[in-house]
């Protein structure tokens, strides 16, 4: 997969595989590398010792690029460009595309040839020291290597920044995650992970629903009416509200003070008042605090797994010092200090309160026993994992502690040792965690948030959410699985996130108000027995999305491409409209963005489309569109066009079209009345004896089950019983009705036999 090992500083450029990619590299910039490798990593030396250094590297210039950055804390956005300054501070990933004979013009991304190859370079953890990238007016990338103490210095940072190189962009950022995992030992690949149980199933989360107001009421009321429409929950997820907190900054009857409310401060381990005893004394109804709630409301609603929300360091304020229950944990009072890097990006109203009002942080030392003692207490009362918030708070407060990176290992490790113990699954999603301080210290979490919060009433967060988790899942799914977070089946953009959920390999999970749905949103994500059609990889950018603006440049649309067991897929999204401004160093809605933008698909969008095609595949594919209805043969170079407008989307099933002995061209489509359809089908396999040519599929799910065939079946079994089926022979389509089953012991799936 990668080139080779053709990495050098010559004449004071940085060449790589004959490439210069860097000119007027300084001489205190250096390559090494510990072992033989087709990988290096590249570093800097300082005259003088430093908790902060910047270092030029060299200009960059004359290639298309794209880097993830912090455009705020806790969160980053993809950024597309051509040169040194168009990498933004707080840049955490670097791709650039290489042409190794070329003419290019970088207005429009047009080349004279099609030998490309791809450079990453990757900024990571070294020692106490954590680095990021950056460019400049001048064109010069950057190196930014920081402790976060100004008692952790050094002079050199000689392995900061790992570059590698490859064919396949895909290929090469998994391959290198490899080389860093084995070299740095600090983080676990998402593939060596265990996945939590709660993926597979359809979720419900309180946040919107009810904000800090949740109450077991309301709960049950959510949980009841999904059930009621056809789409059960599995999984539930009490968010912020249900712990006992204290806000030392408000005052009864007088004003609210905006800002207080991140200055609030855990008081007790224990749930609040809202979920302790209430109902009628001696009514059944009764229950008496979180156990007897959690109990009640798995046996009513058949809950799988039910998580609870906490902050990594307790609450949003830390903990409350003086409290009777917390004081064993030594908690004290400090101000965070964000790093000069963060500040040059978007300010958040979080951390400013945060700053002013301090963090109530637990001693080091003891943040393992708080976490034992939390997640034991909440595993007692039948939790069974938790959503950890507010993680890279800890960055912040690492003067003192040996610095940002050391502080947040002790968190993470204090933090998945207990889950670990408590928890029977790998039971915990990591949220607002975007540093790499986190991402290269995680060694167990499975599952990460992948970008900033769903905001139902913020017009402009719509089109960039999708677009900032497809591409931060480049990085972040590397490491952990993508969480999309929860959104509402009943808004403007809500048949838009349900495709890219569907799409993008996660948990899926809304945050409906009680009675406020879209079933037909949700029976098109979720099965009778409250399970989903789950992709098999985290969602990602198409090859030729990687290096454009599908939010500004007026002319691109974003593919987000996935596999299933038999088949890949495909969703294409309009997000033009809104995104990251550099002059004003914040998101903004765009002026007079394109009524439509039209762009192709093609089968070769699946990157790894030829793993579930079977014996010598010639590369026809069936191509399904969701929305449509059409099914169309392609060869594996053709494509389609499509057309969307803004927040429209397109679902396409890509299906190795088999050409089998007995003159039959099949290729399974799966349940094509839902999103992902291919995610229903789990195998496929063909007999041909005795003049009797017969397909076999193993199908999870029910309803309307589609298959490209060139021939019209003699007839169709579902479960050893045959059903009507009908064929359009003008697309060769062919369809028939799974029929209906509610299964909530067990995902159920259901044999599916085409005669010929």
């Amino acid at each position: 997969m990668t080139i080779g090992s053709a990495f050098a500083i010559s004449e004071g450029n940085l060449v790589i595989q004959g490439k210069v990619v860097l000119t007027e590299v300084p001489h205190n910039v250096f390559l090494s590398n510990d072992e033989p490798s087709n990988s290096v990593f590249l570093g800097a030396k300082s005259s003088h010792p430093s908790s902060r250094h910047v270092f030029k590297l060299g200009q960059l210039q004359g290639y298309r690029l794209m880097c993830l950055f912090r455009f705020k804390l806790w969160w980053m956005l993809p950024h597309a460009g051509n040169c040194g300054k168009d990498v933004p501070v707080e840049s955490q990933m670097l791709l650039l595309e290489a042409r190794q004979k070329c003419a290019v013009d970088l207005n429009n991304g047009d080349y004279t040839s099609d030998d490309v190859f791809y450079i990453l370079f990757l900024p990571v953890l070294e020692g106490s020291f954590r680095s990021s990238l950056q460019g400049n007016e001048a064109n010069e990338l950057e190196l930014c290597v920081e402790s976060g103490d100004p008692a952790v210095q050094t002079t050199q940072a000689l392995q900061a920044v790992f570059v590698n190189a490859g064919e396949n962009p895909f290929e090469l950022i998994t391959e290198s995650f490899k080389a860093l995992q084995k070299q740095k030992g600090t983080f676990v690949q998402r593939e060596r992970k265990k996945m939590p149980g709660i993926l597979d199933w359809f979720g419900w989360c309180t946040w919107d629903a009810f904000y800090t107001d949740v109450n077991p009421e309301g709960i049950s009321q959510g949980l009841q009416s999904l059930a009621e429409g056809g789409t059960p929950a599995r999984f539930l997820l009490i968010d912020d509200g249900w712990q006992e907190t204290i806000n030392e900054f408000k005052t009864e009857g007088e004003p609210f003070i905006e800002g207080t409310q991140f200055a609030t401060r855990l008081a007790d381990i224990k749930e609040n008042k809202k979920f302790r005893k209430h109902g009628q004394e001696g009514s059944e109804e009764l229950v008496d605090g979180l156990h007897d709630i959690v109990k009640h409301l798995r046996e009513t609603y058949d809950l799988k797994y039910v998580y609870v929300w906490h902050a990594l360091a307790g609450y949003w304020g830390g903990l409350l010092p003086y409290a009777p229950n917390l004081k064993k944990y030594e908690a004290t009072l400090n101000y965070p200090v964000q790093s000069p890097g963060n500040l040059s990006n978007v300010r958040d109203i979080a951390m400013d309160n945060m700053e002013k009002y301090g963090i109530g942080i637990i001693n080091p030392n003891k943040i393992g026993e708080f976490y034992n003692d939390l997640h034991r207490y909440l595993a007692s009362a039948g939790i069974d994992g938790v959503k950890v918030d507010v993680q890279n708070l800890i960055e912040t407060l690492g003067a003192g502690f040996g610095g940002r990176v050391s502080l947040t290992q002790k968190y993470q490790h204090a933090l998945e040792d207990s889950i670990a113990r408590n928890f029977s699954e790998n039971a915990c999603i990591s949220c607002m965690s975007h540093n790499t301080d986190s991402i290269y210290s995680s060694k167990q979490t499975a599952i990460v948030r992948a970008s900033e919060d769903f905001m139902p009433g913020n017009p402009t967060s719509q089109t960039l959410h999708i677009i900032s988790v497809a591409f931060n899942s480049l990085l972040l799914g590397e490491v952990m699985l993508p969480d999309w977070d929860m959104f509402h089946s009943k808004h403007i953009a809500a048949e838009c996130h349900a495709a890219a959920r569907a799409v993008g390999g996660c948990g899926i999970y809304v945050s409906d108000r009680p009675g406020d749905h879209d079933f037909k949103v949700l029976k098109k994500l979720v099965l009778p027995d409250g399970s989903v059609l789950r992709a098999r990889f985290p969602g990602r950018p198409t090859r030729d999305c990687l290096f454009v603006d599908p939010t500004g440049d007026k002319k691109s649309l974003l593919k987000i491409w996935n596999m299933n067991a038999c088949t890949g897929v495909v969703g294409v999204f309009n997000c033009q409209g809104a995104g990251w401004s550099d002059e004003h160093k914040c998101i903004e809605a765009y002026d007079s963005p394109p009524e439509c933008v039209t762009g192709c698909v093609r089968p070769i969008d699946v990157e790894s489309l030829l793993d579930v095609a079977e014996g010598e595949w010639n590369g026809d594919c069936a191509m399904y569109a969701h929305n449509t209805g059409n099914l169309t043969k392609l060869s594996k170079t053709g494509s389609l066009t499509v057309s969307l407008k803004i927040l429209d989307y397109e679902v396409y099933t890509v299906s190795p079209i088999m050409d089998y002995k007995s003159n039959v061209c099949f290729a399974p489509l799966g349940l094509i009345d839902m999103y992902n359809a291919g995610g229903a089908v789990e195998s496929i396999e063909y007999t041909d004896e005795d003049n009797k040519f017969s397909l076999k599929m193993t199908v999870r799910g029910c309803g309307r089950f589609g298959a490209y065939t060139s021939k019209n079946p003699t007839s169709c079994l579902v479960n050893m019983k045959q059903v009507e089926h009908s064929y359009e022979s003008s697309n060769c389509l062919l369809t028939l009705i799974i029929p209906t089953y509610v299964a909530s012991k067990k995902i159920t799936s259901q044999e599916i036999e085409v005669q010929f």
